[in-house]
């Protein structure tokens, strides 16, 4: 058992939430021992009690109690190590890189961050991206597992900050890239329903709600999301672009599977059929197009967060799956207009 120790917060770890910190000090405390000692006000930040979620700032003192060492009873196990192959997918998904932030092409398939039955995902693989720094980056936003695409991830303090900020203001412009069942009328529109949680058993899900009602509905959030059809598949599927003004849990699923136009692959929002059966299309188109999800975070344009001056263009390829859909259809991705939002780019 250690004594009680004093950490100080420095500045490359400034913004960072109190339970990562925590964790990139000791590996081996587990969440739920660092809930515990914040309800009991034995952990504290410049004296006073905190929750884990409290972000810390550069210089600021933590107050860690005694500890357990990581081979006595009670304590979590070793962290576990990713294999060679494992680092060398991520480093292969790497499309941008500096001082500051990593960019990834995200393949689907990979959660973010760990939870129930998630063994590998790209908070832990973070390790293979150390490069010329000692931490490992830390992720500023999320992609749902099955969707791909441009991710970034910041290597400093002041970079994570940046970044965090600039999402939450919306001051980044993401496009994504899906084919959709079926080919949306008008080419180009605004979906604005809102959505709050479906509730019920199972993996989590949202309920689409008219926009007049999300100030009646307990829990309910306005969301917001532009599209544009790019090309089409006679009237059996589209290719679309969509830019989320909002960023809600599933906003662009569900949206889509709302207008009757869901994302190819899509089974939660839509089921697996693959006709229409007069309230919009199925998820599947059927024959050689692969089941899974055809949604990918396609480009992402921001300022530099520590370079202000600059903006950063990142462009991710299809991944495997959807580019084959791509070939069978005779869709280009370089046909795409630079922004396809634009009525003069049509």
């Amino acid at each position: 058992m250690s004594g009680v120790q004093h950490l100080t917060v420095t500045e490359d770890e400034t913004d960072q939430r109190l339970d990562r910190f925590l964790r990139r000090h000791f590996p081996h405390l587990q969440q739920g021992r660092i809930e515990k000692l914040c309800r009991k006000g034995e952990l504290r930040v410049d004296g006073g009690r905190v929750k884990p979620s409290t972000r810390v700032e550069a210089g600021q003192d933590v107050r860690v109690p005694p500890l357990p060492e990581p081979d006595e009873a009670g304590a979590a196990p070793a962290t576990r190590r990713i294999t060679d192959e494992q680092a060398a997918m991520i480093r292969d998904a790497v499309i941008y890189k500096d001082a500051h932030l990593i960019a990834l092409n995200k393949p689907p398939g990979l959660a973010t961050q760990g939870g129930t039955g998630q063994s590998v995902h790209l908070a832990m693989l973070a390790e293979a991206l150390c490069f010329e720094r000692e931490d490992a980056p830390r992720l500023v936003h999320r992609l749902d597992r099955d969707t791909s695409g441009v991710i970034l991830m910041a290597r400093t303090g002041r970079a994570a900050a940046a970044l965090a900020k600039a999402f939450q203001s919306r001051e980044t412009e993401k496009t994504y890239w899906a084919a959709v069942a079926g080919a949306p009328r008008p080419r180009r529109a605004t979906i604005r329903y809102g959505l709050v949680k479906a509730g019920g058993a199972g993996a989590e899900k949202m309920r689409c709600i008219h926009p007049d009602e999300v100030r009646n509905t307990e829990g309910a959030k306005r969301a917001v999301t532009d599209y544009a059809v790019l090309e089409t598949m006679a009237q059996r599927a589209a290719w679309v672009a969509l830019r989320p003004v909002t960023g809600r849990t599933h906003q662009l699923r569900a949206h889509m599977a709302e207008i009757g136009h869901p994302i190819v692959g899509d089974g939660k929002y839509a089921g697996n059929s693959t006709v229409n059966d007069g309230d919009g299309w199925g998820a599947q188109l059927g024959g050689a197009v692969s089941r899974k999800l055809h949604l990918h975070a396609r480009s992402l344009l921001l300022e530099h967060p520590m370079e202000r001056t600059r903006l950063l263009s990142l462009t991710a390829p299809l991944p495997e799956h959807m580019a084959r859909t791509w070939e069978m259809f005779g869709w280009r991705p370089a046909d795409a207009p630079k922004d396809p939002f634009d009525p003069d780019e049509e």
